[in-house]
């Protein structure tokens, strides 16, 4: 399980380090920065695809993602007497993103690269160091893997660092341009445990969305981010998953009612027989609301559970009453993997708070993201290694 996320100098988050439990609801008002906490997740993830600097290039590249606040903050702008005025930045420029966990902990660091007149790459981040550990925080004597620019050096069986030949190219992580099972173990364990995350954020539900349509279904136990396979997914669940479990989810939000899976020829079609109907309501006919609660059932009754599963936002359409049927769903799947839920939902937040959930309430302070009440003596420990 993550014990810590920690993000610096990322969008509205200067420096926010928050401790993680096995449920864990993000919150605040719009424009708190919710999505940024969101996106960095997801940056993270892109690490261990290889994807990590093909996402920051869609997001603008990285002189978009920088905190734009000012180094330091006095009292006296705090305190509205002087204005806020850009100073001579002092330290480099860092995007930094890592986690704890139980087992192994992992943080990198970007910047720009060096001038290069010959490259048309200047916009490219370059990453500047990449640190494995064991435990939860990162200190010098539980280091396993560390990546400084081009170079790599490893632990090895004697406990003494053992330089890797070749370099790394600046724009690629450590975790998809080097792979030994042998001489580096915990990176491949490391680099399996984020392929594994799931994110799953606003479904398609308009009229021409995939699910709504009949698709050809093989054995779904992960539904797809865009949800084209739902219908593969729910019969999986029957099939391989837990099918008493399914019926329940349907019969909490819509009583009297039961999702049937209608396959001919390999193509599966989602459909709802729901009581006082003559025939069972198809895909194309149910509601944005209905058919998204489908969506959220399928991916978190997954048979196969990831290690962590990041929902952003999922009451997007629902109908007030059900969110609570919702956030019973997502307690319950809590207990098999860690959850992180992104919502403004009140009525979400409440019913998750209320099952046990490790609440991050957001705000903006002078346009820096800050947990609410949060001291800094209440900090997880953690610490950014050096360049």
């Amino acid at each position: 399980m993550l014990q810590t996320l920690a993000i610096s100098n990322y969008r509205s988050i200067r420096d926010l380090v928050i401790g993680l439990a096995p449920l864990n609801v993000v919150t605040g008002p719009n424009g708190s920065g919710k999505s940024s906490l969101y996106r960095a997740l997801r940056l993270l993830a892109d690490t261990a695809r290889g994807r990590l600097v093909e996402s920051l290039a869609r997001e603008g590249g990285l002189q978009s993602t920088f905190w734009a606040g000012p180094e330091k903050t006095g009292a006296t702008v705090r305190s509205g007497r002087h204005a806020v005025e850009g100073t001579l930045r002092r330290d480099s420029h860092h995007l930094r993103l890592g986690f704890g966990a139980d087992d192994f902990g992992y943080t990198i660091d970007l910047g720009y690269p060096m001038p290069d007149a010959t490259s048309a790459f200047m916009l490219d981040p370059e990453i500047k160091r990449e640190v494995i550990w064991s435990g939860p925080f990162c200190r010098r004597a539980s280091m396993l893997i560390d990546r400084r620019g081009p170079s790599l050096r490893v632990v090895n069986s004697d406990g003494n660092w053992e330089i890797i030949p070749g370099a790394l190219a600046g724009f690629e992580s450590m975790m998809t341009a080097f792979a030994d099972p042998r001489s580096a173990p915990e990176m491949i364990r490391l680099r399996d445990k984020i392929l594994s995350w799931r994110f799953y954020d606003h479904f398609r539900t308009d009229a021409e969305a995939p699910c709504r349509r009949r698709q050809v279904g093989t054995h779904t136990p992960v539904l797809s981010h865009e949800g084209a396979d739902l219908g593969a997914a729910l019969q999986t669940i029957r099939e391989i998953g837990n099918s008493r479990e399914l019926d329940a989810a349907i019969e909490d939000a819509f009583p009297g009612t039961r999702v049937e899976i209608e396959y001919e020829d390999g193509w599966f079609e989602t459909t709802m027989r729901q009581h006082g109907l003559l025939r069972p309501l198809k895909a194309a006919e149910l509601s944005d609301g209905t058919l998204r609660y489908l969506l959220l059932t399928a991916a978190l009754l997954t048979p196969r559970p990831p290690e962590l599963m990041v929902l952003n936002e999922p009451e997007t359409s629902l109908h007030p009453d059900l969110v609570p049927a919702l956030g019973r769903l997502i307690a319950a799947a809590a207990q098999r993997s860690q959850v992180i839920v992104v919502s403004h939902n009140a009525v979400l937040v409440e019913a998750l708070t209320e099952a046990s959930a490790r609440l991050a309430a957001l705000e903006k302070d002078f346009g820096e993201t800050r947990v609410v009440g949060l001291k800094r003596i209440e900090l997880p420990p953690w610490h950014w290694p050096e360049r």
